[in-house]
């Protein structure tokens, strides 16, 4: 098996100088560099890994805390960490903390304690003990889809990455009122979540805009999964002035609502219109196809390894949030024709493409 001083010998160079290309731990000539990286491949040199984590305190990989098994939404936020750190030559050790708070915390100590560099971590609705052993520990953490508030006693250094949820909720309750509805539900999330509080914001938001009042019978909670949405939405249903359009705050409870909806013998949009928050992969399938805020969900994964490889950098600098915008996916389960919006402020109906809301903004 080669050796670094096989590489050093083969290109010419000392021990010190592959160190420096395989760490980058000291600027190369490129000349220099590109004979040290022809030398490993000519000899099939495999880095020891472990060894280099001795001598630098880094092992390369990144610890990752989200909950895929159960959401499908976080899967594809996997996909897009996993690319974001094997571009960045980082590896992934991954934990599935079931949403729930105290399983949360172990599995984060859990790799905490097989040393990565840093962590990224989808919160539970009640992420105190969480917070609490990151900070203690001053794990490098970037808080991923759902905000935390930082404590109180000491500067902020929490980096969060999300994507945007007030204004895109708004807009699905809004353009509902366009269409004439009145009595415009919303099926929400978990109560604790930041995305909850927020859509939440979002659906109120979107009534007061299109002058309507807020009832508070008409928001009801799914819990964020299946099984609540599918309760909620039959709750609502048996009201004496049940509402004749509903708005779903993540994907798992589309289809619990859409499960309500059948069992009733209720047909979208005939006898009811449904927009949902978060497009997924069946929601141009499904008939009617499925009007949806879509949140790019790839991208938020590779952002997230990019901030957390900023704070490796520099690790004294003050926290930020990155969010991230969504798009408006108009289909036909909002009750519109194939393609199309109705006319708004005087302007004719037109082909409507996904619609990005923002840029991406920092704090």
């Amino acid at each position: 098996m080669a050796t670094m001083a096989d590489v050093a010998r083969s290109a010419g160079v000392s021990v010190a100088t592959v160190s420096h290309v395989l760490n980058d731990t000291r600027p190369v000539l490129p000349r220099t560099r590109q004979a040290v990286l022809d030398a490993i491949d000519r000899l099939g040199y495999t880095p020891n890994t472990l060894a280099r984590s001795l001598v630098t305190s880094r092992t390369r990989s990144i610890g990752l805390a989200v909950s895929a098994i159960s959401n499908p939404y976080f899967t594809e936020i996997l996909q897009g960490v996993e690319a974001g750190a094997l571009e960045q030559g980082y590896s992934l050790l991954i934990a599935d903390p079931h949403d729930d708070p105290e399983h949360e915390r172990k599995v984060v100590q859990l790799l905490h304690e097989r040393r990565v560099d840093g962590m990224i971590v989808a919160p539970s609705a009640d992420p105190r003990e969480l917070v609490a052993y990151l900070g203690r520990h001053e794990v490098p953490t970037v808080f991923l889809d759902r905000l935390v508030d930082p404590p109180a006693d000491r500067t902020p250094r929490c980096d969060q990455v999300c994507a945007e949820n007030t204004e895109p909720t708004a807009r699905l309750v809004t353009h509902l009122a366009e269409l004439g509805h009145r009595r415009i539900a919303l099926v929400a999330g978990l109560p604790g979540l930041s995305t909850t509080r927020e859509r939440i914001a979002g659906y109120r938001h979107g009534l007061a805009t299109a002058g309507l009042p807020h009832d508070e019978r008409l928001l009801v909670h799914g819990d964020s999964e299946s099984a609540g949405a599918e309760r909620a939405t039959a709750a609502l249903l048996s009201l004496a002035a049940p509402p004749t359009a509903l708005v779903t705050a993540n994907n798992a409870m589309t289809i619990g609502t859409l499960r309500a909806l059948r069992d009733h013998g209720l047909s979208v949009p005939g006898d009811i219109a449904l927009c949902c928050f978060d497009d997924f992969a069946w929601a141009d399938l499904f008939s009617p196809r499925l009007t949806a805020i879509a949140q790019p969900s790839r991208e938020i994964g590779a952002q997230a390894v990019r901030v957390l490889l900023d704070r490796l950098a520099a690790p004294d600098r003050p926290g930020r949030t990155v969010r991230l915008p969504c798009a408006f996916v108009h289909r036909t389960s909002c009750g519109c024709p194939e393609g199309h919006l109705p006319a708004r402020s005087g302007q004719p109906a037109k082909h409507q493409q996904p619609q990005n809301f923002a840029e991406g903004t920092v704090s």
